[in-house]
């Protein structure tokens, strides 16, 4: 399983468009702060995922999304994380469920996380280009988005799976 967190907010991006050779395509870009954060983990080998929205990073988010992770493995199973070396994944107040292993990636490596292709994904379909009048209409956009891949039946695996990770299920 591979987990980060994705920021979406007022303050997006602006990415690349299909367009009419030689015009430059319209989009919007908001310049205010208002933001909410997908904490979101994914398993390319039962093509699905678990995530939460929060307003905020912390701890205490990424335990919660942690238990979520736990109460969704088959009996039995026991999933390897992928994560990288950010505050909350490495701190000591870090509640980390027995049925869960956190491996984290060498510095400077978001190549080797394959959910940074989900979210590039929800960025590129659902989140990018758009005007969210408030905090409530982000986290429903998120929600909406992370509810359209989840549907999306072998996206997840189609995005997320690498032959080199496959190594570690035998």
């Amino acid at each position: 399983m591979d987990v980060y967190v994705q920021r979406v907010g007022q303050k997006g991006r602006t990415v690349r468009r299909w367009f009419q050779r030689g015009m430059r395509p319209r989009m919007v870009k908001d310049q205010r702060y208002r933001s909410a954060c997908i904490f979101g983990a994914v398993c390319p080998a039962r093509d699905t995922g678990a995530a939460l929205v929060l307003t905020r990073v912390s701890v205490a988010a990424m335990n919660l999304l942690l238990e979520e992770v736990a109460s969704q493995l088959p009996a039995g199973t026991h999933a390897a994380m992928l994560i990288d070396n950010a505050g909350w994944h490495t701190a000591n107040d870090l509640r980390v469920p027995p049925n869960i292993t956190l491996v984290h990636l060498p510095p400077y490596s978001p190549e080797l996380n394959a959910i940074e292709k989900v979210w590039q994904y929800l960025r590129d379909r659902y989140l990018s280009g758009r005007l969210f009048p408030g905090t409530r209409a982000i986290v429903d956009a998120c929600c909406a988005a992370w509810n359209s891949l989840i549907a999306e039946t072998g996206r997840i695996r189609s995005l997320t799976d690498f032959e080199w990770a496959r190594q570690v299920n035998r």
